[in-house]
């Protein structure tokens, strides 16, 4: 795992987990666009928690296994939409310290947010989250349907990156940080584990205090 030399100049965040928790929207979601659709199944937050920061087809493989790419999609559209109402009616679960945190580090540091959500998804969380004016740009896999490694390698070459870090919760964030050459820094709080990292932190106002003061030190 890459580690980090200096101070970096850019952090680039994952978004479910790592900056908030909508389980309980993205579940509501499921079931309704599964009533919708006519498929009696029900899902509970367990049963899709695991899969958060997984790409589009590889969830519609676990959860639709029987059932061919056209109708997983036609679901996963019918699915999405119904996710981006909810989110304009019920809030998400900002995790402590992201807002007042993103404010102190945008002006130290360029952010940006890459995401396996679908196409839309982190322009209706920032704004829920009154983040938009901190996010330099962001990249989500319902766009380009390419994985994170890729999408974060569009931002640093789009903005010229020199020293970005890669901010997640889980296995597949590590894994695919290590793809990008970046270095990873892992959220415990999240959904998932990381067992190599170059950095650990147990909440966000730690995380912050502590890419703060690096920017002190360093300028």
């Amino acid at each position: 795992m890459k580690k980090i030399t200096g101070t970096p100049d850019s952090l680039i965040f994952d978004m479910d987990g790592t900056l908030w928790n909508a389980l309980h929207i993205y579940t509501k979601a499921w079931n309704e666009g599964f009533k919708a659709m006519g498929i009696d199944k029900q899902l509970r937050p367990d049963d899709i928690s695991y899969m958060m920061g997984w790409e589009g087809r590889r969830v519609l493989n676990e959860l639709l296994p029987g059932y061919s790419h056209e109708a997983q999609d036609a679901i996963y559209q019918t699915v999405n939409e119904t996710r981006a109402r909810l989110i304009n009616d019920i809030s998400g679960v900002l995790h402590d310290g992201v807002k007042d945190g993103m404010h102190r580090l945008a002006a130290l540091y360029r952010l940006f947010i890459v995401s396996n959500c679908p196409k839309g998804l982190i322009s209706l969380f920032m704004k829920q989250a009154n983040i938009e004016s901190y996010i330099t740009d962001f990249m989500e896999y319902g766009e380009n349907k390419m994985p994170k490694h890729h999408n974060i390698q569009l931002l640093i070459e789009k903005y010229d990156l020199e020293s970005p870090v890669y901010v997640g919760d889980t296995a597949d964030d590590e894994h695919e940080s290590e793809l990008a050459e970046v270095p990873f820094v892992f959220f415990s709080f999240g959904f998932g584990h990381s067992e190599k990292y170059a950095l650990k932190f147990d909440d966000f106002s730690s995380f912050s205090k502590y890419f703060t003061q690096l920017a002190a030190v360093q300028s």
